[in-house]
């Protein structure tokens, strides 16, 4: 069963309120594959995220030029940016199938869909796109009941 979540977030605090709030259903072995266009925001929820997980989110930057970094939180959390990847072999050279295996943190994937063939099923596809200056229209679909972050945002 896939269950999708659709909301809008008309500023930089309420996308900021969504990654937390989706931060606190996440469990060891999460995925989370963030796709969106190029400023669309995906690292900002990425930072969200990091922040509901307890790490700091200051630390977070797109590892773009370094293609993962890694944070401490209540769970370890790998962050990876695929953008500049010449193919799914050089996100795979990085070890994700040990890290989608041992399930002990949480992968955040920037620009997921250029590696979408090696993600598991029980990847949480977490789409954004920009709708204004800071307005986002974000839709997140995973094979769990998404009820838990429909109440915590409405």
């Amino acid at each position: 069963m896939t269950d999708v979540f659709e909301w809008t977030s008309s500023s930089e605090a309420e996308t900021d309120r969504f990654g937390r709030a989706l931060a606190e259903l996440l469990e060891p072995g999460a995925i989370v594959a963030l796709v969106g266009d190029l400023g669309a925001g995906k690292t900002r929820l990425s930072r969200a995220i990091v922040a509901g997980l307890g790490a700091d989110p200051d630390e977070v930057q797109s590892p773009t030029f370094v293609l993962q970094r890694d944070y401490e939180g209540r769970l370890p959390i790998h962050h990876f940016d695929t953008y500049r990847l010449e193919d799914v072999d050089q996100f795979l050279e990085l070890g994700v199938e040990d890290l989608f295996a041992d399930g002990d943190g949480v992968c955040l994937i920037e620009w997921a869909d250029r590696v979408q063939d090696v993600l598991p099923d029980r990847t949480w596809c977490l789409e954004i796109t920009a709708v204004g200056e800071t307005a986002r229209s974000i839709r997140l679909s995973a094979d769990r009941d998404l009820e838990p972050l429909r109440t915590r945002l409405t």
